[in-house]
């Protein structure tokens, strides 16, 4: 019985904390990628896709080669499924709406997970038109799984190569309360 009470409430709660209606907690997160105090959720944002990495020389080690970060390559969902957005270099999310944010890193934390991309706090400003990212002051990115760039595979013979590796995060919009 427990088991089909959780995966009927799940489910439930997961589609309420996507939604625009109301702040949602932040409980869980780690204290360093908080947002301000003057800030709350103002939207929950699951996002599906890849962070593209291209196989260069070290910049700092003639001879040695490493997997470096090019950009995200996302598409951003509410928890029914439907796409509402995409998220890509710059770092930019890009409402369907045609609001645009372009963020910069803030803060940083270790993934709780060995082997996804750190959790993240983002400062936002608004680089498009009016609609429903143009208020976010703030970007949370948690929950993560994946991402990390490969291990092996990059050397002088494949640089300039490419790589794809699939990524899940929860993007936290925060916004002026």
């Amino acid at each position: 019985m427990y088991r089909k009470s959780a995966a009927i409430f799940l489910p439930l709660l997961v589609a309420a904390c996507a939604t625009s209606q109301g702040p949602a907690s932040t409980g869980g997160v780690p204290d360093k990628i908080k947002g301000s105090p003057k800030e709350s959720v103002a939207m929950v944002v699951p996002a599906k896709g890849f962070q593209l990495y291209e196989c260069r020389e070290k910049k700092d080690q003639a001879g040695a080669y490493e997997w470096a970060f090019v950009a995200p390559d996302a598409a951003l969902y509410d928890t029914t499924g439907k796409k509402i957005g995409k998220h890509y270099a710059g770092p930019h999310w890009e409402s369907a709406d045609g609001s645009k944010l372009l963020g910069m890193v803030k803060e940083k934390v270790d993934a709780p997970q060995a082997d996804a991309i750190p959790w993240l706090l983002l400062t936002a400003k608004s680089v498009g038109p009016e609609g429903a990212f143009s208020k976010v002051t703030s970007i949370q990115r948690i929950n993560t799984t994946g991402g990390v760039a490969p291990k092996s595979g990059c050397m002088k013979e494949t640089v300039s190569a490419s790589a794809r590796v699939p990524y899940t995060a929860d993007y936290y919009f925060l916004a002026e309360k």
